[in-house]
């Protein structure tokens, strides 16, 4: 696959939940948002991945300036996420 062909949006915000059975991005762009389930370890290879590739990208153009707030609640939460459509 030719990752530069895929046509690109640019995605405005990422937040995540998570239940016992899986994980849940919810990724917005402008007013609409697609939300995508993913298995536990399908999350974790995603994290290492895309530490992968931060790790890669600063190699060449030196540091990300960015904070995380995990002090911030989410608007998705895990109780809101149902288990087999609860």
């Amino acid at each position: 696959m030719d990752f530069n062909t895929i046509p690109k949006q640019f995605c405005e915000n990422v937040v995540a939940g998570h239940s016992e059975e899986n994980f849940v991005m919810v990724m917005s762009v402008g007013n609409t948002a697609n939300a995508y389930a993913l298995t536990p370890p399908h999350m974790k290879r995603l994290v290492q991945s895309l530490t992968h590739q931060i790790e890669e990208y600063e190699k060449k153009f030196g540091p990300i300036q960015a904070t995380w707030s995990p002090g911030i609640e989410s608007p998705l939460q895990s109780k809101d996420i149902t288990k087999g459509g609860e």
